[in-house]
C-alpha cells in the first residue's frame, strides 16, 4: 500500500471514531478537526496528481510525421479487413491531404517501403511474377495491375541477373517487368505521373493492392527465388530447335479451317514431342546429356469452364509423364515433371485449348425445347468430353512411340521411363504432401458430350503419322 493511501485511511478511521463518539448525545456532531484535516489532505493530493499528470503529458513528445503515417496505414488495413469502406475513405483522405511539413514525401516513402517489402515476402512465400499478375488481374482492376507490375519491376531490379532462375527470367520478360521511369522517381511517383490519377486515387490503389498482397498465404516453392539461383543450376528444357518445330506445327493446326489439315499438323507435333521426350530420357540415363531432376511449373486456368479446362491440362500432363495439381482459389494448376516434359505439356495444352475453344464456339448457342438457354451446360459437357477423349488419344500416341523406340533397340528404355515416373511421383509428394482428390466437372448435356468427343477425334494425335514438311 502506498504512503498516500495509508495516510488517507488513517485520517478516515480517525474521523469515523470521533463521529461515533458524538452520536450518542442525540446532537448533530460538530465537525471534528480530523474532517478539516481530511479535506485539506484530499485537496493537496488532487492538486499533486493534477500537477504530475500535467508534467507527464508535457514530457511525452507529440507523434512524428512518420509515426502518424504508419498509424494511418495500419488503420487502413484493419478497415479493409472489416469492410468499413467509409472509414477507409476517410483514412485515405487524411493520408492524401495531410498538411504537416514533409507529409507527402513521408507518405510516399513509407508506402513504397511497405509495398516493396510485401513483394519480397511474396517471392519468399512461393509466389512468382506470373502468379501475382494473374491474381491481381482476377481480384482488382487495370490500375492495380499497372502499379503491381511497376512495383515488381522495382523490386526485381535489385538482383544480379546471374542470381535469377531461368524460369523467373522467362516470366519477367513475358510480363515486361522493367524499370522504365527516370532514376530520380519511384514506382509510385512514376505511376502517378504516367496515368491520370490524383494523389488520393494513387494512395487508394496502393493500399488496396498492399491489402491483397499482405493477406496471401504461402504456397509451394517451385524454384529458387531471386538472389539465390546459381547460374550453373538452370535446368535444361526442350531443345529450342525441336520446340520451334512443335510450335510451328501447332500454329498451323490452330489457324487452318480444314479439319484434315489440323489433324495432320497436331498429330505431327505430338509425335515429335513424344519421341523427343523419350530420346532425352535415354540420353540423360546414359550420361550423354546432363542429368536433370523433376521440377514444377504453374499454368494459369481462367474462367469460364475452369474445371473442364483443368481436366484437359491433366489429360495432357498425364499422357506426357507429368502430374497436375489444381489450386482452384488462385486459378492455376501446378504441373510436376522433368523440364523437357513440362515445356512440351505447356505448349501442347495451350494449342489444344485454342482448338477446343474454337470448335466449341462453332457449335453456337443452344436452347431446349422450351426455348431456354442450355449453352453453358452444353459447353461444359463439350469440354469435359473433349478432355476425356484427348487424354485417351494422347496416351495411345505416347504408348505407340514408346513401343517403336523399344522395337528399334533402345536399351533399358522401360526401366528408364519407370525410374523417371517414380522420381515425378516423389517430387509431387514433397511439394503436396496432403493432396485431396476431387470429382471432375459434371456432364449435363448429352449433345455437348457427343460433340466434344467428335471434336477430340478430329484433333486426333496419332503418333504414327508422317511429319508435314
Amino acid at each position: 500500500m502506498g504512503k498516500a493511501n495509508r495516510e488517507r485511511r488513517r485520517i478516515k478511521q480517525k474521523t469515523r471514531a470521533r463521529a461515533h463518539q458524538g452520536s450518542g448525545s442525540g446532537r448533530r456532531p460538530v465537525p471534528a478537526p480530523g474532517d478539516v484535516e481530511l479535506q485539506e489532505f484530499l485537496r493537496q493530493l488532487a492538486a499533486a496528481e493534477t500537477a504530475a499528470g500535467t508534467r507527464a503529458r508535457a514530457s511525452v513528445p507529440p507523434p512524428t510525421v512518420a509515426e502518424q503515417v504508419t498509424e494511418l496505414l495500419d488503420r487502413s488495413m484493419d478497415q479493409l479487413d472489416a469492410h468499413r469502406h467509409d472509414a477507409f475513405e476517410t483514412t485515405v483522405t487524411r493520408l492524401a491531404h495531410g498538411t504537416a511539413p514533409g507529409w507527402r514525401p513521408q507518405v510516399e516513402r513509407t508506402l513504397l517501403d511497405r509495398l516493396l517489402g510485401l513483394v519480397t515476402a511474396l517471392w519468399r512465400g512461393g509466389w512468382q511474377p506470373a502468379d501475382v499478375v494473374r491474381l491481381v488481374g482476377r481480384h482488382l482492376d487495370a490500375a492495380h495491375l499497372l502499379l503491381a507490375r511497376d512495383l515488381m519491376a522495382a523490386e526485381l531490379a535489385g538482383y544480379a541477373p546471374t542470381t535469377i532462375d531461368r524460369r523467373w527470367a522467362d516470366q519477367i520478360a513475358a510480363e515486361v517487368l522493367a524499370v522504365w521511369w527516370e532514376p530520380q522517381l519511384t514506382a509510385i511517383t512514376s505511376f502517378a505521373r504516367a496515368h491520370p490519377h490524383d494523389w488520393q486515387s494513387v494512395i487508394r490503389t496502393a493500399l488496396q493492392l498492399g491489402h491483397l498482397w499482405a493477406r496471401l498465404p504461402r504456397i509451394e516453392l517451385t524454384c529458387p527465388i531471386p538472389g539465390t539461383a546459381a547460374a550453373t543450376a538452370r535446368a535444361a528444357g526442350v531443345d529450342e530447335r525441336v520446340l520451334t518445330r512443335v510450335r510451328a506445327l501447332l500454329a498451323k493446326a490452330e489457324s487452318t479451317d480444314y479439319p484434315a489439315e489440323a489433324e495432320t499438323f497436331t498429330a505431327g507435333a505430338q509425335a515429335l514431342m513424344a519421341r523427343h521426350s523419350i530420346d532425352h530420357a535415354l540420353l540423360a540415363a546414359t550420361g550423354r546429356v546432363p542429368s536433370d531432376e523433376p521440377g514444377a511449373r504453374r499454368i494459369g486456368i481462367e474462367n469460364p469452364y475452369e474445371g473442364p479446362k483443368t481436366s484437359l491440362l491433366n489429360a495432357v500432363a498425364t499422357a506426357n509423364n507429368c502430374r497436375a495439381v489444381w489450386t482452384k482459389e488462385f486459378g492455376f494448376v501446378t504441373v510436376i515433371g522433368f523440364p523437357t516434359d513440362l515445356d512440351l505439356v505447356e505448349v501442347l495444352f495451350t494449342s489444344l485449348l485454342v482448338q477446343a475453344t474454337a470448335a466449341m464456339t462453332r457449335e453456337g448457342s443452344k436452347t431446349d425445347r422450351y426455348g431456354r438457354s442450355r449453352t453453358r451446360g452444353f459447353r461444359q459437357s463439350f469440354l469435359v468430353a473433349y478432355a476425356s477423349r484427348i487424354g485417351e488419344r494422347l496416351t495411345e500416341a505416347t504408348q505407340q512411340q514408346t513401343a517403336e523406340a523399344a522395337a528399334a533397340g533402345a536399351p533399358n528404355l522401360l526401366p528408364v521411363l519407370a525410374s523417371r515416373a517414380d522420381a515425378v511421383a516423389a517430387a509431387s509428394q514433397v511439394l503436396f504432401p496432403a493432396l485431396r482428390l476431387s470429382s471432375g466437372a459434371r456432364v449435363t448435356d448429352r449433345e455437348g458430350w457427343a460433340s466434344g468427343r467428335a471434336a477430340a477425334d478430329r484433333a486426333r494425335l496419332g503418333a504414327g503419322d508422317a511429319l508435314p514438311g
